[in-house]
């Protein structure tokens, strides 16, 4: 069985100490396999906050797979953001704006939806959309097969519409069609599932988003929150769940409040 822990929306520079250390313990706990990371990693993309970061992923024990998300770019120093926005980012998450993961029950790919042009929203280009689904389309038939970007693809409240990951309409059915299993994103910190269709209007994949990990910046009365994903597969038949853990102030530790199956598309 594989494990995934993925986070979003940490945001050093508004991180939460205690909510950190119950983070910390949750992954000593659980002990995944791979912690996916779907951008805001930090609040204001300065070097010390990516330090901060990169202490805090080395405590996890885990290889980190990460994609930028818009806060990851300079806001107010405008040189920086026009001439090399993704120059804090890089020094810890190396070169690589969109990578990749893959070992024999997993494939993971990265897609970089900010934009140094857009302030907030995030875009994704025809380019993209065809590389990831020739990258989805070479997948092994035992492999989940996730992509993961920063901005959301559905929204579950009106509000959030505007949010919506530009381009959407044409990435996902196209990506869902190469055989995506699992979109993961972050950006509005709501975690939730909704189900993914295909050109033909068939529902076979899903969209998992995830709340903020550890930030003091949440929405509402949505605590902190990250997500559990289990994945196996034994002579051709494939399960995956999807654990919802919520940060309980109280009890000073991340809770599971939900843990669903869901059921996937082909197989090959």
């Amino acid at each position: 069985m594989s494990l995934i822990l993925h986070l979003s929306d940490l945001h050093f520079g508004t991180e939460d100490a205690a909510v950190m250390q119950a983070l910390l313990q949750l992954a000593e706990q659980q002990q995944p396999d791979l912690c996916l990371l779907s951008g805001d990693i930090t609040q204001r993309a300065r070097r010390s906050q990516f330090a901060a970061a990169a202490t805090f992923l080395t405590r996890l024990s885990a290889p980190v797979l990460a994609v930028p998300g818009n806060h990851d770019l300079p806001l107010f120093n405008l040189p920086a953001r026009l001439l090399n926005p993704y120059g804090n980012y890089r020094r810890v998450f190396g070169q690589a704006l969109e990578p990749e993961f893959e070992d024999e029950k997993l494939l993971v790919v990265g897609v970089n939806t900010t934009r140094a042009a857009r302030h907030k929203n995030g875009e994704v280009s025809a380019a993209q959309v065809q590389r990831v689904a020739q990258r989805l389309e070479q997948a092994q038939a035992d492999q989940l097969r996730v992509v993961m970007v920063h901005h959301p693809v559905r929204a579950v409240q009106g509000s959030d519409v505007a949010n919506l990951l530009v381009g959407h309409e044409q990435a996902v059915p196209a990506w869902v069609d190469a055989g995506m299993d699992l979109l993961l994103a972050g950006h509005i910190h709501l975690p939730y599932m909704v189900p993914l269709e295909d050109s033909s209007g068939r529902q076979r994949a899903w969209s998992v988003q995830a709340g903020t990990g550890i930030s003091q910046r949440v929405r509402g009365a949505i605590p902190n929150s990250v997500n559990l994903i289990e994945y196996q597969s034994n002579a051709g038949q494939r399960q995956c769940s999807i654990a919802r853990w919520d940060h309980a102030r109280e009890q000073q530790r991340f809770v599971q409040v939900r843990k669903t199956a869901l059921q996937l598309g082909r197989s090959g």
